[in-house]
């Protein structure tokens, strides 16, 4: 019997919410760069979607892109992490661990990705030019 999952993409609250901790901020201060009171962005971290213009305000706060937060996804990037770690002596939870320490962790993690991308990249090319044309 095979079995079928689901994944419910985690919704645009919670994603504030994730980058708002890895970027060391507490609701307080979101708050002051939104003009909202703190309960106010704990109602928009617990809200499944925002609408455009306040997401781009979010972001701008957060430090980050709009499309960047919209499309963050933790998971992946430790996915990502894992595939091109393996058989090495580095791991997910060590990475994880260590860009949990870092003072800015998204600008780690950004360049972590951009990192793997990068050899990945440099992978590809030398399989290209190896196949006989």
């Amino acid at each position: 019997m095979e079995s079928v999952s689901y994944n419910k993409p985690i919704h645009i609250g919670k994603k504030i919410e994730r980058v708002r901790k890895l970027r060391g901020m507490t609701q307080d201060e979101v708050g002051t760069g939104l003009g909202i009171s703190k309960q106010a962005v704990s109602k928009l971290e617990q809200s499944e979607s925002i609408d455009d213009d306040r997401l781009d305000q979010i972001a701008k706060v957060l430090g980050v892109t709009k499309d960047g937060l919209a499309n963050f996804n933790e998971e992946k990037i430790f996915n990502i992490s894992t595939n091109f770690n393996e058989g090495c002596s580095v791991t997910t939870h060590s990475i994880y661990t260590f860009v949990e320490n870092l003072n800015n962790p998204i600008e780690k993690i950004i360049e972590l990705y951009e990192g793997l991308l990068k050899s990945e990249r440099e992978k590809v090319e030398i399989l290209l030019n190896k196949v006989p044309k």
